[in-house]
């Protein structure tokens, strides 16, 4: 038989009733744009088109299907780069914070990928789909990274950092 949480009035001691006295409500965070669900929707795109052109390979794939993902992946990371500039206030200073370390990381990902198509002899219009379709998962990953670890800092709000 299953049980359903009923409402109460204050909390259990479980959940929290010996609480500092001075503890206040949780923090309210401002509304944000969907830039999470924009970035990941091209970067599904991305894996897909990859995945595509990747199973033909060492054939040469037919590049309709490729050129509609990788459109609809670059509309999509225009957009969302785009709802993240439009954003007053926010925590910049972390969000590029994250944005550096990430992206450096995803680069060399990125790079690794492109040597191993590069050594296993992908060449022409292929390999220029392939590498862009590389840089543009290279800037979804760490966009959507940055811009959840800083939507919930408060901005305006400094911490220490180590």
């Amino acid at each position: 038989m299953a049980t359903t949480h009923q409402p109460h009035d204050g909390p259990s001691a479980a959940e929290g009733a010996s609480a500092p006295a001075g503890a206040g409500a949780p923090p309210v965070y401002p509304s944000r744009p969907p830039v999470n669900q924009v970035m990941v929707a091209s970067m599904a795109l991305v894996i897909a088109g990859g995945i595509y052109l990747a199973a033909h390979l060492p054939a040469r794939a037919p590049l309709g299907p490729a050129w509609g993902l990788l459109a609809g992946a670059a509309v999509l990371l225009v957009v969302g780069v785009a709802l993240v500039a439009r954003l007053r206030q926010f925590a910049w200073h972390r969000f590029f914070q994250v944005l550096r370390w990430a992206l450096l990381a995803y680069l060399v990902i990125a790079g690794m990928l492109e040597f191993v198509f590069v050594f296993d002899g992908t060449r022409g219009i292929m390999l220029v789909i392939l590498s862009t379709m590389l840089v543009m998962f290279a800037v979804d990953v760490p966009v959507v990274l940055a811009f959840s670890v800083a939507r919930y800092e408060l901005a305006g709000v400094t911490t220490a950092s180590p």
